[in-house]
């Protein structure tokens, strides 16, 4: 009985595949889950305002305590002017406030009636900056609200009210925030010097279907010179993706306008192309 050695050589190739995938899997998903407890810290933030909306359609009153709190990092320095200016820009969403969303709990209003409030906490500097100008204060209501919706996937009016006698609705209530960034509505700090000298690699985002609700979102990404994933260091956020090419070689840092699911998305470097293609289940854009 003889072999054909070109399936023994295509079997080995696909073995040696799945376990560079498994790797970056791991690389990707799993020392999230495994340093959760290290990653993460109890925090008690302070009152800061109360904002009443309506949820719509069903027009149900909620109520936003936005909190603050040094816990939760300071956002990039940005002035009135260029605030402005990004308010009136066509992609207002590259300029992103640190905030920890809390869970949804019920409440009883003034006149007795149920509701819902979201905790959302801020750092507190940022919020007293807030406080003193009504452009910053009407930015950090509006990029609450589009957090909660893109987090529970609601839809919050805006035409909103700042509560003036009340800052909190409910009692103040602990929260577990990351202590390790991860991407939701948060800008990053800045990287180490390593990533300076790195380079941008080539890469194009890819919708699935093109028409329609888009149901992936697809990553490929070119790193020539990269010879397997064992240099790769990939980090998927919701609405972020980051990958490291160790050393130095490349760094890719982009936002892009979907919600995706991030335990959900899988990993594959083809090292004959040197290419790396991220797939991503889209939760909601």
């Amino acid at each position: 009985m003889t072999t054909d050695s070109s399936l023994l050589s295509s079997e080995l190739e696909l073995q040696q595949q799945e376990e560079l995938y498994q790797q970056l899997l791991l690389q990707t998903m799993g020392k999230m889950q495994a340093e959760q407890n290290s990653d993460s810290k109890v925090i008690r933030p302070q009152p800061g305002m109360c904002v009443k909306t309506l949820s719509e359609p069903g027009q149900q009153k909620v109520f936003v305590n936005i909190c603050q709190s040094n816990s939760v990092p300071l956002p990039p320095e940005i002035s009135r002017d260029e605030l402005v200016e990004l308010l009136q820009s066509e992609d207002p969403s590259g300029y992103r406030v640190p905030m920890s969303l809390g869970e949804p709990h019920t409440e009883v209003d003034n006149n007795s009636q149920g509701c819902t409030a979201y905790d959302v906490v801020v750092n507190q500097e940022f919020f007293q900056k807030c406080q003193k100008d009504p452009l910053f204060q009407q930015f950090v209501i509006l990029v609450s609200l589009e957090g909660l919706e893109n987090k529970y996937d609601l839809e919050l009016s805006r035409d909103w009210k700042v509560l003036k006698n009340r800052k909190f609705l409910g009692s103040v209530s602990e929260q577990n925030i990351r202590t390790k960034s991860r991407p939701v509505i948060q800008e990053l700090q800045p990287q180490e010097n390593s990533s300076a000298t790195a380079k941008r690699p080539e890469f194009t985002l890819i919708v699935e279907p093109p028409a329609g609700d888009p149901e992936y979102l697809i990553a490929e990404i070119k790193l020539p010179g990269v010879p397997s994933s064992r240099s790769l260091v990939l980090d998927v956020g919701e609405d972020r993706l980051v990958l490291t090419a160790r050393p130095s070689l490349f760094y890719l840092d982009v936002f892009h306008g979907f919600l995706v699911d991030q335990e959900d998305s899988v990993a594959q470097f083809n090292s004959g192309t040197q290419i790396l293609t991220v797939t991503m289940p889209v939760v909601s854009s």
